[in-house]
């Protein structure tokens, strides 16, 4: 199939409308649930630079080593380099073992990368879930905002980003008009709206929006008998109860859970990007084919009924 390609809000990259999350290839079992071994970790993403996917998501803390970005320069070293046309982007982190999230620590996480990676640059970096520290101490004078400023101004990023999950404390790292890129998970899905509002206005903006966890940490993806969290946490009977509805709803029409779960993000004119987690080859042909099913009109109307009031939702 060929994905549709857009802009990534104003930056000038151009992406693929999914993108491949790596930090099931990390091998986070307490996250996840299962493990990840080196060899399937190098084949998917072998199997994703031969897909039509473009846009590749790691992070510096995916795995207690970064074994994501490890495995991921593993495979881009066979496969002689990263494409051209491959846009990966990376996360910085803080020390594991520190907790340290100073604007020196974020240089020493982006040369991590890089190192781990096997490439000299990345077009875009991301501040990785600044919920860990305060808003004062990322902003401050030497923290981790001013570095990746000064990465973007020296040339060594093109563009920088912020990735994270609450979307008040999102808000306002974007409103310090620093930052090129949004990405939220876990909170534009089929269950969750807390990022809509937030995602449009940085749309709005000129500001690339990037929708991460489609899916809701498998609920959407697996079913809430088989996955009781959703966003990594437990919730409340009301989010399994809707997402049970929704799983029969997609049974009568004959469309997989997982399918509407991912287009629900696809479809929406305010999201540039998508990133779905993908641990093993066959999961790249799979996400690709629920990217293109065709899906009834009347199907979105009957599951926009069952979503949870906000008061649910993760925010």
């Amino acid at each position: 199939m060929t994905l549709t390609t857009r802009p990534l809000g104003s930056t000038g990259l151009k992406v693929t409308e999914l993108c491949v999350g790596t930090s099931p290839l990390a091998s986070m079992a307490r996250l996840y649930g299962y493990d990840v071994s080196d060899e399937r970790a190098v084949s998917t993403i072998a199997a994703v630079l031969d897909s039509p996917l473009r846009f590749i998501d790691t992070s510096n803390g995916y795995g207690e080593h970064g074994e994501a970005e490890k495995r991921i320069g593993v495979a881009l070293a066979a496969h002689g380099g990263l494409p051209a046309d491959v846009v990966l982007a990376t996360k910085v982190d803080p020390d594991p073992l520190t907790g340290d999230f100073s604007g020196e620590r974020v240089l020493a996480s982006y040369e991590e990368s890089l190192e781990r990676l096997g490439v000299d640059r990345v077009p875009l970096l991301y501040l990785h879930d600044p919920e860990r520290i305060s808003f004062e101490e990322g902003v401050a004078a030497g923290g981790p905002v001013e570095a990746l400023v000064r990465l973007r101004e020296d040339g060594r990023v093109d563009h920088i980003g912020v990735a994270g999950g609450p979307v008040d404390l999102l808000a306002r790292y974007l409103d310090t008009g620093q930052f090129d890129v949004l990405l939220s998970h876990n909170r534009y899905t089929l269950l969750d709206r807390s990022a809509e509002k937030l995602f449009r206005s940085a749309h709005e903006r000129g500001i690339g929006v990037v929708n991460a966890a489609p899916y809701g940490g498998g609920m959407l993806a697996k079913g809430p008998d088989v996955q009781t969290k959703y966003g990594y946490g437990e919730r409340d009977d009301r989010v399994a109860e809707a997402a049970g509805a929704m799983a029969a709803a997609c049974e009568r029409y004959g469309v997989p859970l997982p399918a509407a779960a991912l287009q629900f993000s696809l479809r929406a004119e305010f999201v540039d990007a998508t990133v779905v987690g993908i641990s093993s080859p066959e999961r790249v042909a799979q996400t690709l084919g629920y990217a293109e099913l065709e899906i009834p009109d009347a199907l979105w109307t009957e599951l926009e009924a069952f979503v949870p009031p906000s008061e649910y939702w993760l925010a």
